[in-house]
């Protein structure tokens, strides 16, 4: 999903091609590939840097959570609805902290 004023990072991103409506999701179900994506992908410090999700009211993906008015939404019920493999469960353990 590069933008017009795409810095080198942004096309490093694992969401690169996802539909704005998995990235932007508000739900879990509708963002789980964005989710997916996240969870390997190698730029996830640049974006929530430069997203700043808590400051900005965020609502959909960045950095490996799902993000609600600026707030991250619960990491149990996250793992519970995205399938995710071991490697990317330890992936989505160490960028949302012990809550999963």
């Amino acid at each position: 999903m590069p933008l017009p004023d795409s810095t080198p990072w942004q096309l490093s991103a694992a969401c690169v091609g996802l539909p704005p409506s998995a990235v932007f999701a508000r739900g879990v179900q509708q963002a789980a590939p964005a989710l997916r994506a996240c969870a390997r992908c190698p730029v996830q410090r640049e974006c929530e840097e430069t997203v700043a999700p808590a400051e900005s009211w965020f609502d959909g993906v960045c950095a490996g959570r799902l993000w609600r008015n600026g707030r991250p939404a619960s990491a149990a019920r996250i793992a519970r609805v995205v399938d995710l493999d071991a490697g990317v469960a330890r992936t989505a353990r160490t960028a949302l902290g012990s809550q999963l």
